[in-house]
């Protein structure tokens, strides 16, 4: 009798301990999902002012925070034929993040995997390319806690263009949604993100011209663990955009759009 209860008490502490399990790799999978449809309604909403989007989610671990102030886009033009590289604009963006403790699921530390888009450079080109970038990833140990991380990052939508009127004109349109968080909070599982402005940059280049679009992190983020590669896994740093040459001239446009995000406030 008492080996039967012995054993019994074994095999309940199995099945409960798989239950659990089970329930912290649910979450971490529709994780993966929900931040995914949180990086596509970012383009949803970062162009048009006042439009607003809230995505919920449901997790028993899980929730999800905002890094502010966590990356940096600087962007810089070499015209043909001088020597140096000159500023056009910069700005700071958050990330955004949902974390399960490891306590409840790991991966291991060190996993890393690219979830949406396929490619992990800073910037993505074609009327149809994201401007957010979305990647799970575990690295041990982090000043804010132990988690697998799902991360929703910008990148820089890039699109070029031409027009053949009395000038040959060249076109190369930069979309760089920046993520702030807002300053209302609530309790529910949700996150809602509204196109709070739209600021528009324009530069007259010349054709050969060079444009480079470059990310750094700022000295509080990196202490916090948050660098490349190790945490943030970008193939490059940079991106340089060459103007094709034989063009009367060409124009450089940046559109940063700005995301107020605030977690648990619904539409």
């Amino acid at each position: 009798m008492g080996t039967t209860i012995a054993l019994l008490m074994v095999a309940i502490l199995f099945i409960n301990n798989r239950l659990w399990l089970s329930v912290a790799e649910s979450d971490y999978n529709s994780a993966r999902q929900y931040m995914r449809t949180v990086g596509l309604s970012i383009d949803d909403v970062a162009w048009t002012v006042g439009r607003k989007e809230t995505v919920r989610y449901s997790s028993s671990y899980g929730s999800v925070n905002i890094l502010q102030t966590a990356i940096n886009y600087t962007i810089y033009v070499k015209p043909q034929g001088i020597g140096n590289w000159q500023y056009f604009a910069h700005n700071v963006s958050s990330i955004i993040l949902f974390n399960i403790p490891t306590s409840r699921y790991s991966m291991g530390n060190g996993y890393y995997e690219q979830i949406y888009p396929s490619s992990s450079s800073i910037t993505s080109s074609g009327t149809s390319a994201p401007v957010a970038r979305v990647f799970a990833v575990e690295k041990l140990s982090m000043a804010d806690g132990n988690f697998v991380r799902i991360v929703v990052t910008p990148v820089v939508r890039a699109l070029s263009s031409s027009v053949n009127s009395s000038k040959k004109v060249f076109y190369l349109k930069l979309y760089l949604p920046v993520i702030v968080k807002g300053s209302a909070q609530g309790s529910a599982q949700s996150l809602t993100m509204t196109g709070a402005s739209l600021e528009t940059r324009t530069m007259s280049i010349n054709s050969g011209a060079l444009v480079n679009v470059t990310v750094t992190f700022p000295s509080a983020t990196l202490a916090q663990g948050f660098d490349n590669p190790s945490f943030f896994h970008f193939s490059s740093l940079s991106q340089v955009f060459s103007v094709p040459t034989g063009y009367d001239n060409a124009i450089l446009e940046l559109y940063a759009g700005r995301v107020e995000t605030v977690i648990g406030v619904q539409s």
